[in-house]
């Protein structure tokens, strides 16, 4: 992992700044990989149209998932058999963001600017984010990607352009996470498609408490997986990407 310079900025306690529990925390700063990482390290995230300033949240309660109770519908594992797609870890990273960029069917508009695309890529360079690709052959159509810090793991945006593939990505991404142990992967703001996948809502002070001592665990291990190929018939099949 690259180092970097500390943060010009020092993010309030969200409890104190936020008593009310409106999510809104503090506005201003910059999306350089430091105060991207200190932020996320406070349970912050940016989240802000891209004519407004810089918008960091945290919200009450937090959405969150936890891996050890992902159960994958039927009609997913039918759909990973059938199409055999291929998963790929870390590939992509700026390709899958820019994919979850793009319009959408049901709108035009986008909260991932070329600012969020910039703060995010470096932060992957930086050894602190990561991406799931899923792949017919050489198209990519589908993934994911989040922030990873210790054993915090952060879901960020995913998109498909194929029927479930962004779900196939979040299964692959269960599987690394109850493989190596994360406590929970945190969704942020809880949505209709995320409660569908398993999500459920906590108490924000819960979430925090949590955050602090899983942070300063060691890192996730997703080297073991860069440079391998899996399939989604193979994770249908036995709910784990297979390293042997």
């Amino acid at each position: 992992m690259q180092r970097f310079p500390l943060s010009h900025y020092v993010f309030p306690n969200p409890e104190t700044a936020d008593p009310q529990g409106e999510g809104l925390i503090c506005i201003g700063g910059d999306l350089s990989p430091a105060t991207l990482y200190e932020a996320y390290c406070h349970g912050l995230f940016p989240w802000f149209n891209a004519d407004d300033p810089i918008c960091w949240w945290c919200p009450d309660p937090r959405c969150v998932i936890y891996p050890d109770t992902f159960k994958p519908s039927k009609s997913l594992l039918r759909t990973m058999k059938k199409m055999n797609y291929q998963i790929t870890i870390n590939h992509a990273f700026q390709r899958v963001i820019r994919a979850c960029a793009a319009p959408r069917q049901y709108t035009n508009e986008t909260w991932i600017s070329d600012q969020i695309i910039k703060g995010y890529t470096e932060l992957y360079l930086a050894g602190y984010a990561y991406s799931i690709e899923i792949w017919d052959q050489e198209e990519l159509v589908g993934g994911l990607y989040g922030v990873n810090i210790g054993q915090g793991c952060f879901g960020e945006s995913m998109f498909s352009t194929r029927t479930d593939t962004s779900k196939m990505a979040f299964y692959a991404l269960m599987s690394i996470a109850q493989e190596q142990g994360i406590q929970f992967i945190d969704c942020q703001l809880e949505n209709d498609h995320l409660m569908r996948l398993g999500a459920t809502i906590i108490p924000r002070h819960e979430y925090l408490t949590v955050l602090k001592s899983i942070i300063s665990l060691e890192k996730m291990d997703w080297k073991k997986y860069q440079d391998r190929v899996f399939s989604t018939y193979d994770l249908a099949q036995s709910g784990r990407l297979n390293l042997t």
